[in-house]
């Protein structure tokens, strides 16, 4: 059964239109990508091997040098732009004099890793493995030399968040210039070294090199596919804030046997203020969260065209019931979510210790949408704090602090990435959708917005240019936990988007 796109045009009219400017057919587009598969997944294994935690600055400079002289091969002019923290690269190509730029946006550093966590031995040696009846079993690269099953799959950090898309799109550019094939319009690539810290320096730089960076639309190389593993496009990304509230109890740790009973554990009065930011259906229950965010008719009818079965979702997450924030899952992402995020007091498993301890942890991350800023959001979290009866400290209480408040409490946040939403129905959508249905016919999902956060507003502030995401990873990835990992089919199809969209017209 195929699954219907969400169109926002008619399809027959439209694509009878444009039939005509194509360059490259499916068929050879499918080709020229199963022809390159191999030789991708080794470069995709060799890059994967250079590790690129953005915390130190020599993995940004061997991920910088490296996709610096893959663009040159491509006969693109880089230039590296400097920031106060790490830098930037960008790479140009003009393949006609007066034809608009298409920007893309490339993630090259990746999270951290628990190495004692993965099935493997290094998270930054990348290993091949299939699926049988026991697990997944390694198996030998030099396979690929005889057959690519399609299911067989990479593990790695930053596998499919975000070196396997960026190398999907590489490779594209690499085939049209093998096969002297020119894209209509020029293209612009930004690749960021910071992305999982943030991407602290970028608005910056974006607002300083506005003329460099100018360009018709951004197209973001990011993002995990819908949960049908559908190829997907992502018209918009929610925001980021974090906070940190740390409980106080007594000074210092204390014998639960010598005081219990008479010192307050501050565990208790945290697991209150906790439970209290949530009703007993899931919905925030701090005053005004919600405000401002409405879906119309015509929102939830495009929502309701992705193809989603609640049953099916709680399952493979292995819940009884979801978060009663809107209607469906695609719904629930339309809405600023509140998580707690870590937790820490005292002590548990072989460490675990007979104390009260002197104060609790709580990590906090919430989820923007556009009508709901990271600051109002925060300045909700802390009145809400302070009508539950608490003192609110910038450090460590002093002792007259600890002697006159029973509740008290310390709260910082900082602001991430802001939401963005670019509407389906614009050209960039179109543009992208005509491309999408030439390879892929009517087995395209789009998707209003994803849950996660892309630091995309620097652009589409700046520039005032719009943006979506094209989604290549399997949905089962693991990013940013262990035994990350992507499907060779993902990497194939991946291949084939970029070559559908590098020779649409625009």
């Amino acid at each position: 059964m195929k699954i219907a796109i969400l169109t926002l045009f008619s399809c027959c009219l439209l694509f009878s239109q444009y039939c005509s400017s194509q360059q490259l057919s499916a068929g050879k587009i499918e080709k020229f990508a199963a022809d390159k598969l191999v030789e991708t997944i080794f470069n995709l294994r060799y890059f994967l091997r250079l590790q690129n935690d953005g915390n130190f600055p020599e993995q940004i400079a061997q991920n910088k040098q490296w996709c610096d002289s893959v663009f040159t091969a491509l006969k693109f002019k880089t230039t590296t732009i400097k920031t106060a923290g790490a830098p930037l690269l960008f790479a140009e190509k003009k393949f006609h004099k007066n034809a608009k730029s298409i920007l893309f946006y490339l993630q090259i550093d990746g999270q951290p890793v628990d190495t004692s966590a993965w099935h493997q031995d290094n998270p930054f040696e990348p290993v091949l493995k299939e699926k049988k009846e026991q697990g997944w079993t390694k198996i030998d690269f030099e396979n690929i030399h005889k057959k690519v099953d399609p299911e067989w799959r990479i593990f790695a950090r930053s596998a499919s968040d975000s070196k396997g898309p960026a190398i999907a799109l590489i490779s594209a550019l690499q085939i049209l210039q093998s096969k002297k094939i020119e894209p209509e319009f020029n293209i612009k690539v930004i690749m960021d070294f910071q992305e999982e810290l943030g991407s602290p320096d970028l608005p910056k730089a974006v607002e300083e090199n506005r003329d460099l960076l100018q360009s018709e639309m951004l197209f973001i190389m990011d993002g995990t596919r819908h949960l049908s593993n559908l190829p997907t496009l992502t018209f918009g990304a929610r925001g980021i804030a974090t906070a940190t509230i740390t409980v106080f109890g007594p000074k210092y740790g204390l014998h639960s046997g010598q005081y219990g009973n008479f010192a307050p554990n501050p565990v208790f009065e945290a697991s209150k203020l906790i439970g209290g930011l949530k009703d007993e259906k899931g919905r925030v229950s701090i005053p005004n969260f919600y405000e401002g965010v409405t879906l119309s008719d015509k929102d939830k009818y495009r929502l309701g065209l992705i193809p989603e079965n609640i049953d099916s979702i709680k399952q493979n997450l292995g819940i009884a019931e979801q978060d009663a924030v809107g209607d469906t899952y695609q719904e629930a992402l339309q809405y600023p979510s509140l998580n707690v995020r870590g937790l820490k007091a005292g002590w548990t498993g072989k460490e675990v210790r007979t104390i009260i301890p002197s104060e609790v942890v709580i990590e906090i991350d919430m989820r923007l949408v556009p009508e709901t800023s990271g600051k109002r959001q925060m300045s909700l979290l802390k009145n809400h704090i302070l009508e539950k009866g608490y003192h609110i400290v910038d450090s460590i209480p002093s002792l007259e602090e600890r002697r006159l408040h029973p509740k008290l409490a310390s709260f910082s946040y900082r602001l991430g990435s802001l939401p963005f939403r670019t509407e389906m129905d614009s050209p960039i959508g179109i543009f992208l959708n005509k491309a999408m249905y030439k390879v892929f016919g009517e087995n395209v999902v789009n998707m209003r917005t994803t849950g996660g956060s892309q630091p995309m507003a620097p652009f589409i502030r700046t520039l005032n240019v719009p943006a979506v995401s094209i989604r290549i990873p399997n949905p089962d990835n693991s990013i940013h936990g262990p035994n990350e990992n992507l499907r060779l089919g993902n990497l194939k199809e991946g291949i084939i988007s970029c070559l559908a969209i590098l020779t649409e017209r625009l």
